[in-house]
């Protein structure tokens, strides 16, 4: 609860020196409680540094790895609100309620070693109030005078903005899965067809192809697998992860495929064809659907435009004002 006292503390102090400028006494209160807040975060930082020194250690290599693609959002506001507001949502009642709802979408945008379904509804939690300071220490930097109601309005926003930002992350990983998936699945083919069982075929292929979400995926897989994992509940567990209608069906063939003994290389180089039909066509589909998004702005921007530069010269010659 000590990390919620300070930011609340925070939060006052900054509300009263925007709210209570004119009086002196009032002011210089605000600034001691700022003044507080701040020295029970510094101290904080520095007493617990210890505590998490050998997370942090070991949190390294994947935050050089992810910090580009993570935002600056997540990148500066993580250090605070995993260290202070992910211990109060782990002891939450409705913890596991949390785990639940967030666990698949954090695996399908490839989160899981960044962020744990805790931290995902503490960054919500931290956001509630980390949007407001920001609205208030932009007003005060740039001298405007914002209304202070907008703070309101603002920190609904924070609690929403991480499911937003999850969510495109989401759709945007599963597209780059399917982008790659028929190139993946005829490396796997010709790869079984060359006589390599299944996991060194996907080893050849995480070899050969380029880094993307698909190869990221399939190094899972292999990992579970080698951990004891059978072969059907790592691909089970690898079409949970992408959450797709497509690969759903990819996994449930070469499941079934395995439990009858039936060999994979004639079955992945027909669900590789599919899956190019399939590209195609939704290809097609788009470039339909954009001929019909097109027709709205054009109607709204550039008929009018046309309109004006073509009747304009006229209008104005009817009425007199060319100078004639």
């Amino acid at each position: 609860m000590k990390a919620a006292g300070v930011l609340a503390l925070m939060a006052f102090g900054y509300f009263v020196i925007e709210v209570a400028y004119s009086d002196q006494t009032l002011y210089w209160a605000s600034l001691i409680l700022v003044g507080i807040a701040v020295f029970i975060v510094a101290n904080g930082i520095f007493t617990e540094e210890e505590q998490f020194k050998a997370s942090e250690k070991l949190e390294d290599a994947e935050d050089v790895k992810e910090s580009k693609s993570l935002g600056p959002i997540l990148k500066f506001s993580r250090p605070f609100f995993k260290r202070y507001v992910s211990p109060i949502v782990a002891s939450m009642k409705n913890k596991n309620k949390i785990k639940e709802k967030y666990k698949r979408n954090l695996a399908t945008a490839g989160l899981t070693n960044d962020l744990s379904t805790f931290d995902f509804y503490a960054f919500k939690l931290f956001l509630i109030i980390g949007f407001p300071i920001l609205f208030v220490g932009a007003r005060g930097i740039m001298g405007e005078n914002w209304p202070l109601i907008y703070v309101i309005p603002i920190g609904v926003l924070g609690f929403f903005y991480p499911n937003i930002w999850l969510n495109g992350r989401m759709e945007k990983r599963q597209k780059e899965v399917m982008l790659n998936m028929p190139f993946v699945v005829d490396m796997l083919a010709l790869s079984v067809e060359a006589g390599l069982d299944f996991v060194a075929a996907m080893s050849k292929v995480i070899e050969k192809a380029p880094d993307s979400a698909l190869t990221e995926e399939l190094e899972i897989l292999i990992k579970e697998i080698k951990i004891g994992s059978s072969r059907a509940e790592a691909l089970r567990q690898f079409s949970w992860r992408i959450d797709l209608l497509p690969i759903a069906s990819f996994t449930a063939t070469l499941i079934a495929a395995d439990s009858v003994g039936a060999s994979i290389g004639p079955i992945l180089k027909s669900l590789s064809s599919d899956m190019r039909q399939k590209r195609s066509a939704d290809a097609e589909q788009a470039g339909a659907k954009a001929a019909t998004k097109i027709l709205f702005p054009m109607m709204g921007f550039i008929i009018p435009s046309v309109i004006i530069i073509v009747f304009a010269p006229v209008a104005m010659d009817a009425m007199g004002l060319t100078g004639k």
